[in-house]
C-alpha cells in the first residue's frame, strides 16, 4: 500500500481508529476530566502511531492554551564551541519538560519571528533591554528571560568573569593589565561588561585600569596588539575569550615574547583547543550543563506563572590555570 504524500490530520486518525475528532483529540493532547475507555485510548495511539500523525503546532497551541516553543536569542555573531554547548544543553533540559528549542541567529527582528513561530518564550544569552523585552511581550511571549536590569547597568555575570580574569593576574602580581577587544559589533555587549569587570578588579587591586587594544583573529592583528600592550609595560592579557587569546599568543610568538615570562595570557570558555596550544592557555570555565538547566527551570517555572528570577545563571564560572600564566 502506497501512503498519500499529504500530511496525515486528525480526521484520518479519527477514521482509521473509528472514533470522534473530539475524541482523538481528547486522547491525543491527554485531556484530564474525561471518562474514555482505555481500550478506546489504546486504538487511538495504535492509529496516530501506524500513520505517523504528527499534530500541527497550532492545533497544539489551541489544546494547549501555548505552544511549546521557546526561542532562544544568539547575538550577531559565531557560534563558537561554548555557545553551540549551552545550546545544546539547553534544548535537552527543555525537553524535560515537553519544551522545544529553536535559535534565532540573525536575519528578520527578533519580536518578528517570535511573533511568526508563536514562541511562548524568548530566552537570551544575556539580558534584554527593556524596549525589546516589551516588543517581546506585544509579539505573543509570555516570558522573557533574562530580565531586563531595572538600574541599566552591564551584566552582572559577565562582569563577574572579567573579575575572576583579572583577580587571577593580579594575584600572579601583574601590575599592568591589557584587554583583548574583539572587533565583530556582534560581540561588544558582552565583551564591554567583561571589560568591566577587568577594569573594576584593578581599582579594587590598586593598578591602573587595563590597556584596551582591539584585534582580530589574524596574527598580524594580534601583533600589532602586542606591540601596544608592550610600549604600556603591559605584562598580562584578559582576553574576550579563548580563540582572541589565542590570537594573542599568536602575537606574542610573532614579537618574539615568552608566555608567561613576558606575557601572561588568560581566555573565557575553555574551548576543546584551550589546552591544546602551546603553552596550555589559561581560562574561565563555565557549567554548561548547570546553565542549560538552570535557564530551563527559570523558564518552566515562570510559564506555571511563577516570578522568573533575574539572576546570573551562567553555571558558576571558575579560574582553570594553566602554562600561560
Amino acid at each position: 500500500m502506497t501512503r498519500s504524500s499529504r500530511r496525515i490530520t486528525s480526521e484520518d486518525v479519527a477514521r482509521a481508529a473509528g472514533v470522534s475528532r473530539t475524541t482523538v483529540s481528547f486522547v491525543l493532547n491527554d485531556r484530564p476530566g474525561q471518562s474514555i475507555p482505555m481500550e478506546t485510548r489504546q486504538r487511538v495511539l495504535e492509529a496516530a502511531r501506524n500513520l505517523g500523525y504528527r499534530p500541527h503546532a497550532s492545533a497544539r497551541t489551541l489544546a494547549a492554551g501555548r505552544s511549546d516553543l521557546v526561542l532562544l536569542a544568539i547575538p550577531d555573531t559565531r557560534l563558537g564551541p561554548a555557545t553551540s554547548r549551552f545550546v545544546e544543553e539547553l534544548a535537552a533540559a527543555l525537553a524535560e519538560h515537553g519544551l522545544t528549542l529553536i535559535t534565532h541567529l540573525a536575519g528578520a527582528p527578533l519580536p518578528d519571528v517570535c511573533a511568526t513561530v508563536n514562541a511562548s518564550a524568548v530566552v537570551g544569552l544575556s539580558p534584554f533591554d527593556a524596549e525589546t523585552a516589551d516588543a517581546l511581550r506585544r509579539a505573543g511571549a509570555e516570558v522573557v528571560l533574562p530580565l531586563p536590569d531595572p538600574r541599566g547597568g552591564v551584566d552582572e555575570a559577565m562582569e563577574q568573569v572579567g573579575r575572576l580574569q583579572a583577580g587571577h593576574l593580579i594575584d600572579r602580581g601583574h601590575r599592568r593589565l591589557g584587554y583583548a577587544m574583539p572587533v565583530h559589533r556582534g560581540l561588544r555587549a558582552m565583551a564591554d561588561a567583561r571589560l568591566a569587570g577587568v577594569t573594576a578588579a584593578c581599582a579594587t587591586g590598586g593598578i591602573d585600569p587595563p590597556v584596551v587594544a582591539e584585534l582580530g583573529l589574524a596574527v598580524a592583528d594580534a601583533s600589532r596588539a602586542v606591540t601596544r600592550w608592550r610600549a604600556a609595560e603591559v605584562t598580562a592579557v584578559c582576553a574576550y575569550n579563548d580563540e582572541t587569546a589565542i590570537a594573542v599568543l599568536a602575537g606574542a610568538h610573532d614579537q618574539g615574547l615568552a608566555v608567561p615570562a613576558d606575557l601572561a595570557v588568560i581566555g573565557v570558555d575553555d574551548i576543546p583547543t584551550a589546552k591544546l596550544v602551546t603553552p596550555a592557555l589559561s581560562t574561565i570555565r563555565f557549567d554548561v550543563h548547570e546553565a542549560g538547566r538552570r535557564r530551563a527551570e527559570a523558564v518552566v517555572a515562570a510559564l506555571a506563572g511563577q516570578e522568573p528570577v533575574s539572576s546570573p545563571d551562567i553555571g558558576g564560572p571558575s579560574v582553570v590555570p594553566r602554562d600561560s600564566t
